[in-house]
């Protein structure tokens, strides 16, 4: 990773309507760019509108989103819709311990009464832990944690920035003393390299033991820039598992059949230690 620098923006408007509105409307990013310095992450497209190809160390901080926020929430027009907050660039990344933002967007949920979902790689999340249990008495917050392997040598790798896969299920055992939804965001699942039974059974025993609401397991996309990016970095660290990769990527996902085999691995080992696979049941009970 190179050196970060961080660019601070005025955003339009903070939150971003979604066409599709199931589960959730609305997305919400404090920032553009993310230091996790994930290899096959989706996002990194997103800097092509800033002229910029550094996703990973140029970190954009849209420092006015708390005004444009509540300008939004506080409207007669709202109407206290889920917000996924960050979906596109994680909110908890270090940037984030030296903007602080979500504490503030935070207390505007807690104030607007607003449903949120918030996925991260993490530990920081245990930061806002009063205030996310605030929210959870008054309204449906899910706290997620995206998890690919518990092979640290492998993370480290892959995800560089993040949390250890052991800190990311303490904090959803934490969590779970909340009123909040807890999950693991098993994705992407990459081939060949985290799709191995003993990885899948450690991360369903591991959810079962952290009595998390659900496991949501989900494939790799390789599209865009971050497709020549995944397959550059998987034939450098990853050299015996790249042919293969390479014949079973033509295109942006894998292909029916792998996924096919795949899905009867993770359905049996969830169903083995009793984890639903459904992040959707928790929110119809709260809302």
């Amino acid at each position: 990773m190179g050196k970060v620098t961080f660019q601070e923006d005025i955003a339009k408007s903070a939150l971003t309507e979604l066409k599709r509105k199931i589960p959730y409307g609305w997305d919400l990013n404090i920032f553009r760019g993310c230091q996790h310095g994930c290899k096959y992450c989706y996002a990194m497209y997103s800097h092509q509108y800033l002229a910029s190809e550094d996703f990973f160390n140029e970190i954009h901080v849209k420092t006015n989103i708390m005004d444009e926020l509540e300008k939004q929430l506080s409207s007669e027009n709202w109407k206290r819709e889920v917000i996924n907050i960050g979906g596109v660039t994680d909110s908890y990344q270090p940037a984030e311990a030296k903007y602080k933002l979500m504490p503030q967007i935070l207390k505007l949920l807690i104030k607007y009464k607003t449903p949120a979902i918030i996925s991260t790689k993490s530990k920081l999340v245990m930061r806002d832990f009063d205030l996310i249990d605030e929210l959870s008495r008054i309204t449906y917050i899910n706290i997620a944690a995206t998890i690919t392997t518990m092979d640290e040598f492998i993370r480290e790798k892959i995800e560089p920035g993040g949390s250890t896969s052991a800190e990311r299920f303490e904090l959803l055992k934490e969590f779970r003393k909340t009123n909040a939804s807890t999950g693991v965001h098993l994705m992407p699942i990459i081939p060949y390299i985290t799709d191995n039974e003993q990885n899948f059974d450690r991360m369903y025993d591991m959810a079962s033991q952290c009595n998390v609401h659900y496991v949501l397991p989900g494939t790799l996309y390789l599209r865009g820039c971050t497709r020549k990016y995944f397959l550059d970095f998987v034939e450098k660290e990853f050299p015996e598992e790249n042919e293969s990769i390479v014949k079973l990527y033509k295109t942006g996902g894998a292909d029916k059949e792998y996924k096919t085999v795949l899905y009867e691995k993770v359905n049996r080992l969830r169903n083995k230690y009793g984890v639903s696979n459904s992040y959707i049941k928790p929110m119809r009970e709260k809302l």
